[in-house]
């Protein structure tokens, strides 16, 4: 600990950690079993029999006032990362998480033997968040270092969110340790590699003519851009087709590109699109491969989705999408076919009005996580004019802002039967100059679905067809978990943050998202899943401690019920 006195960044980054993983001990273990509590003025928690508390704010959101304390031989003692990641690996080894989801996924009460790759995530977190706070440090001191904020708004909210998820144990664990020179968070910018694939060999499918103008390939091959990272990390699987022929490297391009907050997606300035690549490298749940279903799925989605979009934006006006119209690859196996794919999306410039600017709804999320509240690192992407209009007037720019996100997410599940995924890193809030907001641009298909039975799907490969679908329940607690967990609860803790009252604040800026949710159930036929949500049903939250321990997909893990504040109330 004398290392967190000496270095600021380090300190920050164990306030960052422990943060994450007590909101995940509060959420996922403590909750469901009735081992958290409120004694004003702490949140009191007990983590495999030992007795934790802090002061706590920010409803469902969980924020903390001050550092957690332990109780140990009747003294309270100032409580470390390392000491309860060691709890959290005894409770869960002893009792498991208390999720509830899928019944083959679920682990309630059941023991589980040891994750000897859960703590090492958990450190490489830790590690990686002083790694970033280094590099901006340095960056900001040194005016003739490349590694700048972007100059644009948008770009600079997409590398923003220097803690991560607030409620993951692990938010910014990474493979290996080129990371650094392709991270988001450290106002990375880099040339993609160029390949060139033999014609015969070229997979795709849409339109994804927009690579061709990134560079030039010689007769008898089409252009195929690739991610420096990904390239490295499949170089003995690439050099058997580099050395017949079927691919050729043509070296780097002439530009740069600029990853945003999802890391293994970046933003061509030149072409004004975004490209998404396949990362063989886990970030957060999931190792980030373009799956061969889900490339073609993203095509299918795209020509499935427009005409529905065009129906929200009639009925919601201010409701945008980024089309994902096409997707290139080689034709050299499944593995080498999924680990080059790289899907083309719209980039957000181009689906804005006039005078509005992007911006990622996760960066009006973020607080400062650490321990130290003066911290500000995480505000530098959201533009003075929204933080002024935010505080100075926060009840108006609430409702605009829940106004545009919430009724289009609705209407697709009810009315058109497409399930979104709202989450604050798939939504970017279009702001006008007075910084309110106006628009709502939704992206990122992998994680949209249809709903079983609303659509036909017989003319596609299974996999691609089983990929795209949800059954409704399902897709109904996707949605509410996105939207109200993920999204509403996070920005509306930081609307909140400001104010000397914040409680009350957060009171009434619950009332204001109810009455919109309310007017558009009473508009729409009071759907029963949405009547039961504005009656107070328990949240779905997603069980992100509970996936990483059990080594699980994404896409296996389990919800634990929260409070709903949208029924006027919250506890433990």
């Amino acid at each position: 600990m004398d290392r967190l006195l000496i270095d600021p960044h380090t300190a920050l980054a164990e306030g960052a950690t422990l943060a994450a993983l007590l909101r995940c001990c509060a959420r996922e273990v403590c909750g469901p079993r009735g081992q958290v509590w409120a004694a004003e003025p702490y949140l009191m928690l007990r983590v495999a029999g030992a007795l934790l508390r802090v002061r706590a704010r920010g409803g469902i959101a969980l924020r903390f006032d001050g550092p957690p304390e332990w109780l140990a031989d009747g003294s309270w003692l100032p409580l470390t990362s390392d000491l309860l990641l060691e709890l959290v690996e005894r409770e869960l080894t002893e009792h498991g998480p208390a999720e509830h989801g899928p019944a083959e996924h679920r682990l309630d009460g059941v023991g589980q033997e040891a994750n000897d790759e859960f703590a090492a995530q958990v450190v490489s977190s830790r590690d990686a968040i002083a790694t970033i706070l280094s590099a901006r440090a340095e960056a900001a001191e040194d005016a003739a270092r490349a590694s700048r904020p972007p100059r644009d708004p948008w770009l600079a909210s997409e590398q923003a969110l220097v803690y991560g998820h607030p409620f993951h144990p692990s938010p910014k664990a990474r493979t290996g340790s080129q990371w650094p020179l392709y991270a988001p968070e450290t106002h990375a910018e880099f040339p993609l590699r160029l390949l060139g694939v033999r014609s015969d060999l070229v997979a795709g499918q849409g339109d994804a003519g927009v690579l061709d103008r990134l560079g030039t390939a010689p007769p008898g091959y089409a252009l195929l851009p690739a991610h420096p990272w990904q390239l490295d990390l499949l170089a003995g699987e690439l050099r058997e087709p580099l050395g017949d022929g079927r691919l050729i490297d043509l070296g780097y391009g002439s530009r740069p590109v600029i990853p945003t907050s999802s890391v293994r997606t970046v933003y061509e300035p030149g072409t004004g699109s975004c490209l998404k690549f396949s990362l063989d490298v886990r970030i957060t749940n999931c190792v980030r491969k373009n799956a061969w279903y889900e490339l073609i799925g993203a095509v299918e989605l795209t020509e499935r989705l427009r005409p529905a979009f065009e129906r929200l934006a009639d009925a919601f006006p201010g409701t945008r999408w980024l089309p994902e119209p096409g997707y290139r690859s080689a034709a050299l196996g499944t593995r080498r076919l999924e680990g080059l794919g790289v899907i083309v999306r719209s980039g957000p410039w181009a689906v804005c009005g006039p005078g509005v600017t992007p911006i990622l709804a996760a960066a009006l999320a973020a607080p400062p996580y650490g321990m130290a509240e003066e911290d500000v690192t995480t505000a530098a992407g959201v533009p003075d004019a929204v933080r002024a209009r935010r505080a100075g007037d926060p009840l108006t720019w609430w409702r605009a802002y829940v106004e545009r996100v919430a009724p289009p997410v609705l209407d697709a599940y009810f009315t058109h039967g497409v399930v979104l995924e709202p989450h604050v890193q798939n939504v970017l809030v279009g702001v006008d100059d007075d910084g309110l907001p106006v628009e709502a641009i939704f992206r990122d298909l992998e994680g949209t679905k249809l709903v079983a039975g609303r659509h036909d799907l017989s003319g596609l490969p299974g996999r691609v067809a089983e990929a795209l679908t949800y059954e409704a329940g399902r897709g109904w607690d996707r949605v509410v978990y996105c939207l109200v967990v993920n999204h509403l609860a996070e920005v509306a803790a930081t609307v909140a943050e400001p104010a000397a009252k914040r409680a009350s604040l957060l009171d009434r800026l619950w009332e204001v998202a109810r009455d919109v949710l309310a007017r558009y159930a009473d508009e729409h036929g009071r759907p029963v899943p949405l009547a039961g949500l504005l009656a107070g049903a328990p949240l779905p939250a997603k069980a992100n401690l509970g996936a990483r321990w059990a080594r699980s997909a994404d896409s296996a893990a389990g919800y634990v019920p929260v409070a709903n504040p949208l029924g006027g109330y919250w506890s433990w």
